[in-house]
């Protein structure tokens, strides 16, 4: 059987299951089918195409021996499958990429070698251990940001009737006081309230307002986050625009959207106090496409990719696991919500944020899928 049938996505050795192909490219992990006899590749689903960085057509003829060389512990599982030994194999180990991918790395991998419908074929299906891991700790953060937002809204509902009899007492007693000197001592409990007041409000915020769904072009949004961010810190700031310019319209809630990111790069641009002062700071707002994307469990086959990436000094170490819990600040004054906030804007559209950081480079990760508008 030919490479060239990458292509042709197993005409022929499938002509059985013409369908196959078409389930094997909506899978989430990569998969290759190659020959049994001399591995030569005869067909590559998308995600392979994305872990390997190298494209169907530049894989034809190529086999899973110069993909990921001299695999002793590969060749013995193909081995194994292909002698007839076992149906399937599974093994954790590392792949070494072919030199000519672009990130030509090492990945530890979670492997497996099965059998094929056609005794003349083989599959392989990999991902990398680290992806396993994210998504568990994704899960498990998500989890427990959850059980603490639902803490807070309760908290903030039984906050709420006390705190307006509070105020109102005060104003009583303000009036009834003889003392204009002794006023000082109310107007701090009207100011506390109300600033608690306003702390309230924002925990409940996001689950007052209804939803404004409408195709709205992400980069419009963008740019008005840049805006608001540069008139604020109009010297010593730089804000890089790396869009794609071919993204279509994003279905969802434009102006939750503009807040999400705002809260983002705001936060970002207060970090990035010295080096505004020494003229270096910058944020980079960048835009890309992704295919066959996994969030929560559900795969899309496109979504929205979108980073903040700020040169700052980065998170403190000891909150980074907590920045999306409510009322963790990494700064003085802060009320720890604006990353809370973000982050319930974006799963309110189905999608994920997650973090990075490091002296020097923190990357807000945001990834919202693409959608139909519901009828």
């Amino acid at each position: 059987m030919s490479a060239g049938l990458l292509r042709n996505s197993f005409k022929g050795a499938a002509s059985a299951a013409p369908f196959f192909p078409t389930l094997l490219d909506q899978m989430p992990n990569a998969i290759l089918v190659f020959e049994a006899e001399n591995q030569q590749l005869v067909y590559v689903n998308p995600a392979a195409e994305a872990a390997l960085d190298l494209s169907r057509k530049s894989l034809e003829g190529q086999s899973v021996h110069d993909l990921f060389g001299d695999n002793a512990p590969l060749n013995s599982m193909i081995e194994e499958v292909r002698s007839g030994q076992v149906i399937a194999q599974r093994q954790e180990m590392v792949l070494h990429s072919m030199p000519g991918s672009i990130h030509h790395e090492s990945t530890p991998a979670h492997v497996v070698i099965a059998m094929f419908d056609d005794p003349d074929l083989l599959m392989m299906e990999w991902f990398p251990i680290d992806q396993q891991l994210r998504s568990e700790r994704d899960e498990r953060v998500t989890q427990q940001v959850e059980a603490n937002k639902e803490l807070m809204r309760n908290l903030a509902h039984e906050i709420k009737n006390p705190l307006g009899g509070i105020r109102g007492a005060a104003q009583l007693l303000e009036f009834e006081l003889p003392e204009k000197g002794l006023r000082e001592y109310t107007q701090v409990i009207i100011k506390e309230s109300d600033r608690l007041q306003t702390l309230v409000d924002r925990l409940l915020a996001p689950h007052r307002k209804a939803h404004v769904i409408e195709a709205f072009n992400v980069h419009e949004a963008l740019e008005r986050v840049r805006s608001l961010v540069l008139a604020e810190f109009p010297k010593g700031l730089r804000i890089i625009r790396n869009y794609d310019t071919s993204l279509p319209d994003l279905l969802g809630d434009r102006e939750q959207l503009i807040q999400a990111v705002l809260n983002i790069a705001h936060n970002a641009a207060q970090a990035l106090s010295d080096e505004i002062a020494a003229g270096t700071a910058q944020i980079e707002l960048k835009t890309r496409v992704a295919r066959s994307v996994t969030i929560a469990k559900q795969r899309y086959k496109l979504a929205m990719d979108l980073q903040v990436i700020d040169n700052g000094p980065g998170i403190p170490e000891d909150i980074r696991e907590r920045i999306f819990f409510p009322l963790v600040s990494g700064r003085e004054g802060g009320s720890g919500l604006g990353l809370t906030l973000a982050q319930t804007f974006v799963q309110q559209h189905q999608g994920s944020i997650s973090c990075d950081s490091r002296p020097g480079r923190t990357d807000f990760h945001i990834q919202i899928p693409y959608r139909k508008r519901e009828k």
